[in-house]
């Protein structure tokens, strides 16, 4: 069972898997959307060892990281859990989001060309414009961006991961997927 935070995420995951030719639920992987990382504990609870004892793996961005591992030492999954106690459970962690691993892995030029072909270039460029982003980094503004539209993120995480060259896959995403292969 793979616990990501949002439905960006999980579209995002699944995006990666289809370009590398897996099918992760024929694979008998299940993807779960837990509706904010705040839900971890009560996913562990559910499917960890108190639960259904299923084989857990996910992503987390670093901001909830030690929700995690809280969630996970309660579980009996472990004490005092570092990144890479995490990592060896199957939880890999994000700089920021999904989203900003995306846009690093990609670059503010090709993101910018993925907004065009979706035809809102010009809403991109507004934001651009707002007294509070102008100056701004791009990286920062394309972030913001992807979080201020209703369902934005959603419909880029599995665009974004289409422009990706596999070679430049983000860490946390490519060693999620790699993890669920074994």
């Amino acid at each position: 069972m793979v616990l990501v935070e949002g439905v960006s995420d999980k579209s995002a995951v699944e995006a990666l898997a289809e370009r590398h030719g897996r099918n992760l639920a024929a694979e008998g992987i299940s993807l779960v959307a837990m509706g904010g990382a705040t839900n971890i504990g009560t996913y562990v609870g559910k499917f960890g060892p108190a639960g259904r004892d299923l084989r857990l793996a996910g992503l987390v961005d670093v901001g909830e990281e030690g929700d995690y591992r809280r969630s996970l030492e309660r579980a009996g999954l472990g004490s005092n859990l570092s990144r890479s106690d995490l990592e060896a459970l199957g939880f890999f962690v994000c700089v920021a989001d999904l989203e900003d691993e995306l846009i690093r892995a990609l670059g503010t030029a090709m993101v910018e060309e993925v907004i065009d072909a979706e035809g809102e270039l010009g809403s991109f460029r507004s934001l651009q414009k707002q007294p509070a982003w102008r100056g701004r980094a791009t990286h920062d503004q394309l972030r913001r961006f992807m979080g201020a539209g209703s369902g934005r993120k959603i419909r880029y995480s599995a665009r974004l991961v289409a422009a990706l060259d596999l070679d430049r896959v983000p860490r946390p995403l490519d060693r999620l997927l790699a993890h669920i292969a074994g």
